[in-house]
Order: C-alpha cells, then sequence, then structure tokens
C-alpha cells in the first residue's frame, strides 16, 4: 500500500479514564491499530491551553513524547507521529533531543508533523512571542537539522546560541525522521517546500478555518491550487521533487460508517495528489474503539491498491 493511513490515538479523552487514560488503555489501543494495519499513530500537542478555548470545543492533549514512547514500547511496526507538535512551544534543541532518543529506541519510526499553532494564550502561558512564531519554525528547523548531524555543530537563534555542541546518539532515519509541515498558509507551503519532507494539511471547511485562524482548504480546487503552488516553488528553488502530500485525518468512524465511502473517499483524495491521509474513531467505549480500528483495518486497509 503506498497511500499511508494514520488513525489519531484517543488517550487526550480525559472526559473517559477509565476507558483511555491509564497503561491498559495504552496496551490495547496501540496493539489493535497496529494489528489493523495503519501506518501511524498520532498524537496532538497542547501543555496548557486556555480555559476559555477549552470550554468552546478545544481539547486536552497529553504530553506527546510520553505518549508515544509508550506507544513504541508496546508495539513493533507502528509509526509514532505528532499531528502536530507546536514548535515554537519548545527550544529546538530540547526537541531535537526527545526526537532523536525516541527515534533510536523504537528503530525508527518517528514521524514529526510540526505547525506554528493558532493559540495565542498559550503561546502567553509558555513565554513565546505569538507574532514571532513564524520566523521561529523555520529557525528551529534548521536548528534541528544540524543537531541532527551528530557532529560539532555552531548556531546563533533567537535567545540561545550553540557555541560549538554535539547531540548523540542520532535518529535511526536518515538524515532524520520525515518532518511534516503543517499548515495551510502560503508560507507553510513554502516551508514545506524550503525545510520540509511532506506537507501536512489540515483539509476544513471554512467556518472551521474562520476560528482556528488557518487558511481554508475545503474544496478539491483548494488542494490541487496548493500542490501546484508547491511544485513551482519547489522549481524555483531548485528542489527537485517536491513534497509529498500526507493529509490530518479525513475521515470518521462513528457509528455504523461505510467501509465503500471511507475507500471512495481516500481514492478521491489520491487522484487529487494526495499521499497519506488518516481515519478517526470516535467513541466513548475501548472495546469499541479497537473494534472499529479491526474492522477500519478488514475493510478498508486491506483494500486499498493504490
Amino acid at each position: 500500500m503506498t497511500f499511508t493511513l494514520s488513525t489519531t490515538l484517543p488517550f487526550d479523552h480525559i472526559q473517559h479514564p477509565d476507558e483511555f487514560v491509564s497503561m491498559d488503555a495504552v496496551h490495547q489501543c496501540a496493539k489493535a491499530i497496529e494489528q489493523a494495519g495503519f501506518y501511524a499513530g498520532t498524537v496532538t500537542d497542547h501543555p496548557v491551553p486556555s480555559a476559555r478555548w477549552l470550554d468552546s470545543a478545544g481539547h486536552y492533549a497529553q504530553d506527546p513524547f510520553v505518549m508515544l514512547s509508550m506507544v513504541g514500547a508496546v508495539t513493533t511496526t507502528l509509526r509514532l507521529q505528532t499531528n502536530i507538535l507546536v514548535l515554537p512551544y519548545r527550544n529546538p534543541f530540547i526537541t531535537a533531543r526527545m526526537v532523536s532518543s525516541l527515534d533510536r529506541f523504537t528503530n525508527g519510526r518517528v514521524i514529526l508533523g510540526l505547525g506554528a499553532g493558532y493559540l495565542k494564550a498559550e503561546y502567553k502561558a509558555l513565554g513565546v512571542e505569538f507574532d514571532n512564531r513564524n520566523d521561529l519554525m523555520d529557525e528551529y528547523m534548521r536548528a534541528m537539522k544540524l543537531a541532527w548531524t551528530g557532529e560539532d555543530f555552531e548556531f546563533e537563534g533567537t535567545g540561545y546560541k550553540a557555541l560549538g555542541n554535539r547531540m548523540l546518539p542520532t535518529p535511526v532515519q536518515t538524515p532524520h525522521p520525515p518532518l511534516l509541515v503543517g499548515g495551510n498558509s502560503k508560507r507553510a507551503l513554502r516551508r514545506a517546500v524550503e525545510l520540509g519532507d511532506a506537507w501536512h494539511p489540515f483539509f476544513v471547511p471554512k467556518q472551521v478555518t474562520d476560528t482556528a485562524r488557518t487558511a481554508n482548504l475545503s474544496e478539491d480546487q483548494d488542494i490541487v491550487d496548493a500542490i501546484a503552488y508547491m511544485a513551482e516553488h519547489a522549481a524555483k528553488i531548485g528542489r527537485e521533487t517536491p513534497p509529498k502530500v500526507i493529509a490530518s485525518s479525513t475521515f470518521t468512524l462513528q457509528g455504523n460508517w461505510s467501509a465503500q465511502e471511507a475507500l471512495d473517499h481516500y481514492a478521491q483524495l489520491k487522484s487529487l495528489g494526495v499521499d497519506g491521509s488518516g481515519a478517526s474513531i470516535y467513541t466513548d467505549n475501548r472495546t469499541e474503539y479497537c473494534e472499529q480500528a479491526l474492522r477500519f483495518g478488514e475493510d478498508v486497509i486491506a483494500k486499498i491498491d493504490f
């Protein structure tokens, strides 16, 4: 299967602690999605969101590297993906160290989905300048790539300086784990071309993007235009092959969902130039979560031939 499919791990659902907030839940759910054949399990990143956002349809998030470490310990083939890590929240060398350790100890299974984020109150709580987030994204990606070489390096960034530092061991994946650049703006598209391995878009209707402060991607033509823009920019800067397109989850598994509808949906994305996507399982029950994942594996993943 060349079209890859991920799924969102359910450990953020703290309203159902007995079902999803335990080591037993990590064991059961992670093994189920691996057995189902999902390419990756994904986690989100909100260390300290505002109460206002949480109370208006926001969500909590566990620490992404803690969760992926536990998932990695109970699986052997499942890729471990951040979707997304808000890169400017942390010193880039701290992030590079966490990524390198996780990739090394899970034998090269990390996929690093990255984004600039949009929650001003969370930025403020973390002491990071919200208006500088895009510049910090570019800077931090360059800093991490340098650290991942395993060689002595120097780098002067925003409020920090490396004067001859070294980070070992390096990630198993070379030169580093895949960098999936999130964001729907033209700047994010250029970043994907200049610094990333794939573009990681969030396909949502306009009413959602209005509240999330991100560019609208709701029609097929929006996707086609974005891919064309990346190809144009790649040619401009001399990149031979434009980034792949690995979308965030675009299909919902809830109730009596249709496997044929899922297959048709992913085939349509593939026809537009998308190389991967995902499915989100909505249930308040761990057993049902695993059952839905396994059904998706049998009825969808096993039948995708593109």
